[in-house]
């Protein structure tokens, strides 16, 4: 594995300086507490360090989710898997801040019962089946079943699976000064946005495209019976819990998909009385022509970027971007630059070259801006400009 040499840059720097990046600890010191459960109680560490204000401190011991590896299973790409899981934690932050809450994975929704949440709901035949497999079966499918009649291709079309997955993820709050209990949970349901199926098994694999409107209408539907179940649960009858749905890109996708809306649940309740739209979407530079009407500065400021690469570097491979977008104001953008290095003075050259052209281009403050410089041999140098920083930070890898 490499080693990293953390450098600090400014746009005009001629010379890199070595330096330490280390985050704001603030002086906190580790914790032994008491965490409570309806039915427990047991010790619990919470961490000295805090790497950044926009992330939580995690309960230690770390305990992994009771449904841990079922995300991965039911999502199309690794782009949707990470999004799934950073997005619906980013969204906890405007119920849950970092400051007040602790998080830690699911433990309340355990492996069998997300699978089962998961299935087709039975019927006829079917149900018959299933019981007689098994005698405690319970029909808990949130998924609409399969017509009793018709063809493999129209039943299918005809009731797709709409929900791909769920995710739970539990915010801890003081109780009082040695102790610390559940104080929310957050529940994200994947959504398919192409429902994928073979007729038979070994044919060609069919798709089902699904309109946005029909996944926010079952969404909300799955999301209404959810809620009703997590309350019949002695953990989580009396706790704020907030249901996110999420719509999952096709498995063609260069992009994750993203979450579409968010409802807070009242601790105690199960009124879902209105949803927020979340007005978030990921999109890929170089831009298409879609995307080049729709952002045209952003798409421009991209071309000129790239065109100060092609004149700077003959080596270079590609240079792709990833920007999120809120409410249709880019928020991040992550570029990817493969190259062919002959020696490390051409890697410092080329990442000093590009540390003042991030901030050229991308000078905006509202922007994280993070630049990936690679080369077969693996990670070559990153630059890291958040947002509010006057600075970008630089690693060049050893």
């Amino acid at each position: 594995m490499k080693k990293m040499l953390a450098l600090a840059a400014t746009a005009t720097a001629a010379v890199f300086m070595l330096s330490a990046c280390t985050p704001s600890f603030g002086g906190n010191k580790e914790e032994e507490i008491t965490q409570k459960t309806e039915k427990s109680s047991e010790k619990a560490i919470i961490p000295k360090y805090n790497i950044s204000d926009s992330y939580y401190k995690m309960v230690l011991p770390f305990k992994a989710g009771k449904a841990r590896g079922l995300t991965a299973d039911r999502l199309n790409t690794r782009l949707d898997i990470d999004e799934f899981e950073t997005g619906l934690m980013r969204l906890a932050q405007d119920t849950f801040p970092t400051d007040d809450y602790l998080y830690q994975e699911g433990q309340y929704l355990d492996e069998d019962t997300v699978l089962n949440w998961l299935d087709r709901k039975k019927e006829g035949s079917d149900l018959k089946k299933a019981k007689k497999d098994d005698a405690n079966f319970e029909n808990l499918g949130l998924n609409p079943a399969l017509p009793s009649s018709g063809s493999a291709k129209s039943k299918n079309e005809s009731s797709p699976i709409y929900l791909a997955s769920m995710l739970e993820q539990d915010y801890l709050v003081r109780k009082d000064k040695n102790s610390i209990q559940l104080g929310g949970v957050m529940i994200g349901l994947a959504l398919n946005s192409v429902y994928y199926y073979r007729e038979n098994t070994g044919d060609p694999q069919q798709e089902v495209e699904l309109s946005d409107k029909t996944i926010r209408s079952h969404g909300e539907q799955i999301a209404q019976e959810v809620i009703n179940r997590l309350r019949k649960m002695d953990n989580l009858k009396n706790v704020p819990i907030t249901i996110a749905l999420y719509k999952q890109a096709p498995k063609t996708s260069i992009v994750p998909g993203n979450y579409i809306a968010k409802t807070e649940v009242k601790a105690g309740s199960t009124d879902i009385s209105s949803w927020d739209d979340v007005k978030e979407k990921y999109v890929f530079y170089p831009a298409d022509t879609a995307t080049a009407q729709k952002y045209p500065d952003d798409s421009e400021v991209f071309k000129r970027f790239k065109n100060a690469i092609d004149s700077y570097f003959p080596n270079y491979t590609g240079v792709v971007g990833t920007a999120m977008y809120e409410n249709d104001e880019m928020r991040k953008m992550k570029i990817e630059i493969p190259m062919q290095f002959y020696g490390k003075s051409e890697v410092i050259a080329f990442t000093q070259y590009l540390t003042g052209e991030l901030m050229d281009y991308y000078s905006k403050s509202s922007v994280d801006v993070e630049i990936n410089i690679t080369s077969s041999d693996g990670q070559e140098a990153l630059i890291v400009r958040n947002a509010g920083d006057k600075e970008p930070t630089v690693h060049i890898y050893d």
